[in-house]
């Protein structure tokens, strides 16, 4: 009687030791899903800042369909299809989300308090509500944001003129309704009435009305262009960098991304830098840190891109001191 109760004790011991390592097994097993919003890229997981993304987190060890799953939803540039995107991402469910805007970062905080979420994207994400503070964040937020501070939109004014001297007319091609950062329109304005030029403001709502703006910057003579640092007109940078270089109008844009796709120069932070960065904030929540602890990042750095070919293809000379400044060339 003695021994069948000790190997009843025994035997119920054991399993409850093997429980709670079964149970640990199996979510050890388990493989993360992760919810990725992309607010303006084509919608492909091949799109370079995707793919500096799913680079790094195999860097960290994840490999898509292995030991991560991924759910893409693209907004295509449309800022009001944030809700819908994110409700279908936190509805499947996923275990973390991944979002490529505030806006889109806004929508993801409104649809869930409970999935850790990773944001991308520009403006103060203290003062947009989306985290208590950039040190202690708090809440399920956490990520990179960048921020067009004061004097950024004039920066691109200087730069153009000093590479484009000739010329009187500046054009400025905006998405009608979109805030260029805190002030940035004001320092663009500022900075072109100092230097002694014209700025001629072109807003679009619809991709259609891109090619019509170019013919009316050819129309009122336009010497140059600044391009504003919208998604929407992200998600067509290559139609914008075609019109530009049909219409021989040099000019200056947000990201990098439209010089390698041929644009003349542009002046900004790496968006591909921030998608490969957010991938370590992937990687230490799905070992178990909350974004509430994790400090939010802003890249302090903005880099000068100059493409040669497109100066040479517009007949123009940089000048050695512009070449001087530039942090990447490309001939």
């Amino acid at each position: 009687m003695w021994c069948r109760t000790v190997g009843w004790i025994v035997t119920l011991t054991l399993s409850l030791l093997a429980a709670p390592l079964a149970a640990e097994a199996q979510q050890a097993g388990k493989v993360p899903r992760l919810g990725v919003l992309v607010p303006a890229e084509p919608p492909s997981p091949e799109e370079p800042h995707l793919a500096a993304f799913r680079q790094a987190l195999r860097h960290l060890g994840y490999v898509e369909g292995q030991t991560v799953a991924i759910e893409y939803r693209y907004a295509l540039g449309r800022q009001e299809r944030f809700p819908d995107l994110v409700a279908e991402l936190v509805g499947l469910p996923v275990d973390l989300l991944v979002v490529g805007s505030s806006p889109a970062a806004v929508a993801a905080k409104q649809a869930t308090q409970a999935i850790p979420i990773v944001f991308l994207g520009g403006g103060d994400p203290v003062r947009s509500g989306l985290v208590a503070s950039l040190a202690r964040p708090g809440g399920n937020l956490t990520g990179l944001f960048f921020a067009f501070i004061e004097g950024f939109g004039g920066k691109w004014v200087e730069l153009l003129k000093e590479a484009v001297p000739e010329g009187s007319q500046v054009a400025l091609l905006r998405h009608a309704g979109y805030l260029l950062g805190t002030g940035a329109l004001q320092d663009i304005q500022s900075a072109a009435q100092a230097l002694g030029l014209t700025l001629r403001p072109f807003s679009v709502s619809e991709s259609g009305e891109i090619d019509g703006a170019f013919a009316m910057m050819t129309e009122q003579r336009a010497g140059a262009l600044i391009v504003d640092s919208s998604p929407f007109l992200f998600m067509d940078h290559s139609r914008i960098v075609d019109g530009a270089a049909k219409h021989r109008l040099p000019a200056m844009y947000p990201f990098r991304d439209y010089v390698d796709a041929g644009g003349f120069m542009s002046y900004g932070i790496s968006i591909t830098d921030l998608w490969r960065r957010a991938a370590t904030y992937v990687d230490k929540i799905l070992k178990g840190a909350k974004p509430a602890d994790l400090p939010v990042e802003q890249p302090m750095k903005f880099e000068l891109a100059i493409n040669l070919k497109t100066a040479q293809a517009l007949g123009l000379t940089i000048p050695p001191h512009v070449l001087f400044q530039a942090d990447e060339v490309i001939k």
